[in-house]
C-alpha cells in the first residue's frame, strides 16, 4: 500500500450502512482533507454517524499527499482543492481524478502588518504570494484587483510574473509555500493570506485584509474530488448531502470561517 503521509486520523465512526443486508458490513467512506477544512467536516462525520453512515476522516499536512492517496485508492474522496489546482495536479502527475460536488469558496485576502492602505505601500515594497502555479495566479489577480499591477488580458488564474505588464511601485514579489504565507506576515510588506490558516495560527486578525477576492472567481470553489469509478457510490452522495444541507454543519462552517466563505453549491 502506498504511504500517504497522513498527519493524523481525525475520526472513525464504526457503523454500517445497512444497504447490503445485515450480514454484509459496508466499508467506511474515507475522506482526506487538510487542517483548513477539517472542523466542519468533523461535524458532517458526526451527523453521518447518526444516519448510519460510517466515515473516516483523514487529515494531511500538505497539498500533495491527498491526491496521491486518492489516486492510489487509499482514500475514497478528498476535499481541499479547487478545480484549477486539481487540473494542474493532474497535468503534472497524470492523476485520473474528477470533481464530484462543490463545497465552499474561501475568501483570500491581501494583508499588511505595516500599512493601512495600498497607497501607503512604498516603491520596492515586498509582497509574499503563494509559490504553486495556481495559487500564485490567484495572488497576482488580487494584486491586479488592488490596482498594484496590471496583467496581460485574459491570463486569469494561470497568470505568472511574466504576465505582469505594469508594476508602477516596482513591487518585489516573493513566492512562499501557501500554507506558510501566514509566517511571512511579519517580514513582507504585503502578504496573500488564507483566513483559515490565519485563524489556525492565531497570529493576527483574519478579517483585517485590505482586500478580499470573494466570489470574483468561482473557479476557486473547493471540490469533493474522486476517482471516476466512484461516481455512483451512494455513500458519497449521502455524505455530501449532509455536508451541504445539515444545519449543524452550516453552524460549524460559520464558526470556522465566519463571514469569509460562501457556499459554492448555492452560488
Amino acid at each position: 500500500m502506498l504511504k500517504t503521509f497522513i498527519a493524523r486520523p481525525v475520526a472513525a465512526l464504526a457503523l454500517t450502512l445497512g444497504l447490503f443486508g445485515a450480514a454484509q458490513a459496508a466499508d467506511a467512506l474515507k475522506i482526506g482533507t487538510t487542517a483548513a477544512f477539517s472542523i466542519p467536516l468533523e461535524a458532517a462525520v458526526s451527523e453521518a454517524k447518526k444516519q448510519g453512515l460510517d466515515v473516516e476522516l483523514i487529515e494531511f499536512s500538505d497539498w500533495i499527499a491527498p491526491n496521491v492517496s486518492l489516486a492510489a485508492g487509499d482514500i475514497d474522496v478528498n476535499y481541499f482543492q479547487h478545480i484549477p489546482f486539481l487540473e494542474n495536479a493532474k497535468a503534472a502527475a497524470g492523476f485520473d481524478l474528477v470533481p464530484f460536488a462543490p463545497g465552499i469558496i474561501n475568501n483570500v485576502g491581501l494583508y499588511s502588518r505595516k500599512y493601512k492602505s495600498f497607497a501607503e505601500l512604498p516603491v520596492g515594497a515586498s509582497v509574499a504570494i503563494a509559490n504553486d502555479p495556481i495559487n500564485s495566479g490567484r495572488g497576482l489577480q488580487l494584486l491586479a484587483k488592488a490596482g498594484l499591477i496590471t496583467l496581460k488580458s485574459g491570463v486569469g488564474y494561470k497568470a505568472t510574473e511574466e504576465d505582469i505588464v505594469a508594476n508602477p511601485k516596482k513591487l518585489k514579489i516573493l513566492q512562499v509555500e501557501a500554507v506558510q504565507l501566514v509566517r511571512a506576515y511579519d517580514d513582507a510588506d504585503l502578504v496573500q493570506g488564507y483566513p483559515a490558516y490565519i485563524r489556525l495560527a492565531k497570529t493576527f486578525d483574519a478579517t483585517s485584509a485590505l482586500l478580499f477576492d470573494g466570489l470574483d472567481h468561482k473557479e476557486y470553489v473547493i471540490q469533493f474530488v474522486i476517482r471516476p469509478q466512484s461516481k455512483d457510490d451512494p455513500r458519497l452522495a449521502k455524505f455530501i448531502d449532509i455536508y451541504q444541507h445539515s444545519p449543524v454543519v452550516r453552524a460549524a462552517l460559520d464558526q470556522a470561517h465566519g463571514k469569509l466563505y460562501q457556499a459554492g453549491w448555492e452560488s
